[in-house]
């Protein structure tokens, strides 16, 4: 087994221990013998109760997240992009559990994988409440003379409900987590995930309100109704309880499908009463269940903080082009690919070279990389300073080495005053960033066949993939997989969207690769005039001293100091969270006749906790920062070069003469359908190499009417993939 090997099968071993407490938490054996035996081994006067659940839920998520840092950093050192050119493929195992099984709304289009991991967690979640119950209805307590046994087991029914909701917070803030360097190790990203997130919200409200609605009835039928706005000393507080309730209804609702697509805007504030939501959940839960979930929180307020300290900074936009299709590109400016030690490139002694490819590892190359697919948020404050909307990466960060382009349609309100302001007469139109997020390698290559099914905007994605091929084709012994993309637009001025094939500069050789593009114009009989059609527009911006390219978080080993921030923050908590127990709360239980209040413990915790990740990932972003600007890392003083634009006419018209060698490819590679629609199970069943990757991006019907396809089992080469943040 390699090294590699060892190390993922280190982090199954501990996340398969992490699941199996999950599994043993609410049986006789765990309650009666484990309990007793952890708490007098583990409880201490330095964590009071809480050492257990620090150690048995906590620690092993945290272990995963700060080594699987390294990992990743490794593994991206040592990923030789060559190394697609050596076809893979899928085994037929791994293949059949990514065929896509079920598509349906709500649920969306999922995998084998998917359903049977859905499955294990229902099953988790079933085999808890059925324990809990099992052990609670054969020692009833009842609270009140004359309780009837079905009112006490009302009461248990409804506690237990809450507890397996505690089950779907200890997952619910992994896939939301966007720099998160758990879901990289299972091959995920954020914005691939984000469908479980929705399944875990809608889940943990539906028990959360079961068990809100089941203690109401409860209190009612008993007399007990002061209970709800109750605030016990000694034990949960029923009043914070009620207050996450009424904050987590409306978050609940707007989140809703219907809702979210006609109120988008309502729903995207409203979702930021997250922070006092979960503020007074863990009040209400106390500190112990705290320690349960604490991983998945912890990892996404880390999170969160680096992308506003990020957020912070100016970023330099360098041009625009405008479509007359209502399609707009923004290049940005982004740290060059260059290392910080130049000289360790003349080093040729081999002990020294050794010496310096450690030094390397650690401070450069100080560039920014992603891969094809890739998202970015941007926030323009003169049109809202709240709103953050994610965009595809269209550019390539081997072709395009000190630019950053992502492509927008106009379909929102304010999508639209972006293309008004920028059609406007600006100098300067000051932008925000977040990211860039994505995978974490360029999977796709190692097919033999891409077949890329776009609807409207949804080429955008493939833009990056295309020019990741044209990059890769340069390489020696690279097998270029045969391109087929498959685009649907409304109107044949939308085929402007094609022009974005082509960078902004440069000469792409795009005639070398195997491309075939079938563009189907839905709404249009026939080809219309040719004059009819307007060329793009580009805006250059002047630079400001003030603005700075884009760059990673944390510079170019993010992964490296991302699981510094996580060890050194997390056990700096653990480290505060002993002294403060130890020396504060200890004496005040075991020396006084009072007993501390039992919401204060988690107030305790969950103020550590945002203390010490606002330490450390201050520090460490201040630090890259001012080495950053000590290497001087701005915008390179640089002619404004002549971009690559469309033709007068439109050039996907014959009678349009191209001047334009790139054009000339693209033109001579575009079969234009009129006043048609694609046959996707004709184009698909037809493909004879035995390893096809089928991708799809646009409506949410194209992208499940594909699916279907693939998972109806009629050719066993299809390989799946949506890219969408919507189900």
């Amino acid at each position: 087994m390699s090294s590699k090997g060892m190390v993922r099968a280190i982090f199954l071993v501990v996340f398969a221990v992490w699941l199996m407490i999950w599994v043993m938490l609410p049986t006789k054996l765990y309650k009666n013998t484990w309990t007793p035996n952890l708490e007098t081994t583990l409880n201490s006067t330095y964590f009071s109760g809480q050492g257990t659940n620090l150690l048995l839920f906590s620690f092993p998520l945290m272990f995963i997240a700060a080594f699987g840092c390294a990992y990743l950093h490794f593994q991206n050192k040592s990923t030789d992009s060559s190394n697609h050119s050596k076809r893979l493929g899928l085994d037929s195992v791994t293949a059949l559990l990514k065929r896509p099984v079920v598509v349906m709304a709500p649920l969306g289009i999922v995998s084998a994988l998917e359903l049977t991991f859905a499955s294990m967690f229902v099953a988790l979640l079933i085999w808890s409440l059925a324990n809990y119950l099992h052990v609670s209805f054969g020692n009833l307590h009842m609270h009140k003379e004359g309780e009837k046994i079905w009112e006490a087991k009302l009461r248990s029914v409804s506690l237990r409900l809450g507890y397996i909701g505690n089950i779907c917070w200890a997952f619910l803030f992994f896939p939301i987590t966007r720099g998160s360097s758990v879901l990289p190790l299972i091959g995920l990203t954020s914005e691939s995930s984000i469908k479980y997130h929705i399944w875990l919200g809608h889940l943990s409200n539906i028990l959360f309100a079961a068990h809100t609605i089941g203690f109401i009835i409860y209190w009612a039928i008993t007399n007990q109704m002061a209970e709800m706005v109750e605030w016990s000393k000694t034990w949960v507080s029923n009043v914070a309880g009620v207050i996450a309730i009424v904050i987590a209804m409306p978050m609940w609702v707007t989140s809703l499908p219907q809702f979210r697509r006609m109120k988008f805007e309502l729903f995207f504030y409203t979702h930021h009463l997250y922070f006092p939501y979960i503020f007074f959940y863990v009040l209400h839960v106390g500190d112990a269940y705290f320690c349960m979930i604490l991983p998945g929180i912890f990892l996404f307020l880390i999170d969160r903080y680096l992308r506003f300290l990020q957020s912070r900074q100016r970023t330099a936009l360098l041009s625009a082009r405008l479509l007359p299709c209502g399609l707009l590109e923004l290049n940005f400016s982004k740290t060059p690919g260059h290392y910080n030690y130049p000289a360790i490139n003349m080093l040729k002694s081999s002990y020294i070279f050794m010496i310096s490819a450690v030094i390397n590892l650690f401070f450069g190359p100080s560039r920014l990389y992603y891969n094809p697919t890739s998202i970015l948020f941007v926030n323009v404050p003169r049109i809202s300073k709240l709103q953050w909307h994610p965009f595809t990466v269209s550019s390539n960060c081997n072709m395009e080495t000190d630019e950053l382009s992502v492509v927008i349609k106009c379909q929102g309100s304010w999508s639209h005053k972006l293309y008004k302001e920028l059609g406007s007469s600006l100098d300067r139109l000051q932008v925000s960033t977040e990211g860039p997020y994505g995978p974490n390698s360029s999977h796709f290559l190692r097919h033999e066949c891409l077949v890329l099914v776009s609807g409207g905007s949804g080429i955008t994605p493939f833009i990056s993939i295309i020019r990741e091929i044209i990059f890769q084709i340069q390489k020696p012994n690279f097998k270029v997989p045969r391109v087929i993309m498959i685009c649907a637009f409304k109107n044949s001025a939308d085929l402007a969207m094609l022009d974005l094939l082509l960078p902004i500069s440069g000469t792409p050789q795009i005639s070398q690769i195997q491309l075939q593009i079938e563009a189907y114009i839905t709404r249009e009989e026939e080809q219309p005039m040719a004059e009819a059609h307007k060329p793009l527009q580009t805006i250059w911006f002047k630079p400001s001293p003030l603005y700075s390219p884009i760059s990673a978080t944390l510079g170019p080993n993010n992964w490296l100091w991302l699981g510094a921030i996580i060890s050194s923050s997390f056990l700096m908590f653990l480290l505060l969270l002993g002294i403060v127990t130890r020396y504060y709360i200890y004496p005040i239980d075991h020396n006084t006749e009072q007993i501390y209040h039992f919401s204060y413990r988690a107030l305790w915790d969950m103020f550590l906790v945002c203390v010490c990740i606002f330490i450390v990932s201050s520090v460490v972003f201040l630090w890259y920062k001012k080495q950053n600007a000590r290497e001087g890392n701005r915008i390179p003083n640089r002619e404004i070069a002549t971009p690559v634009t469309s033709p007068g006419v439109s050039p996907w018209f014959s009678g349009a003469e191209l001047e334009s060698l790139p054009y000339q490819s693209l033109v001579q590679a575009t079969n234009v359908h009129f006043g048609s629609r694609p046959d996707f199970k004709k184009t698909l069943l037809d493909l004879k190499e035995s390893d096809v990757g089928v991708l799809a991006c646009g409506p949410r019907k194209m992208r499940h009417d594909v699916a279907k396809i693939c998972a109806s089992g009629l050719a066993q080469n299809l390989h799946f993939e949506s890219i969408s943040f919507t189900l």
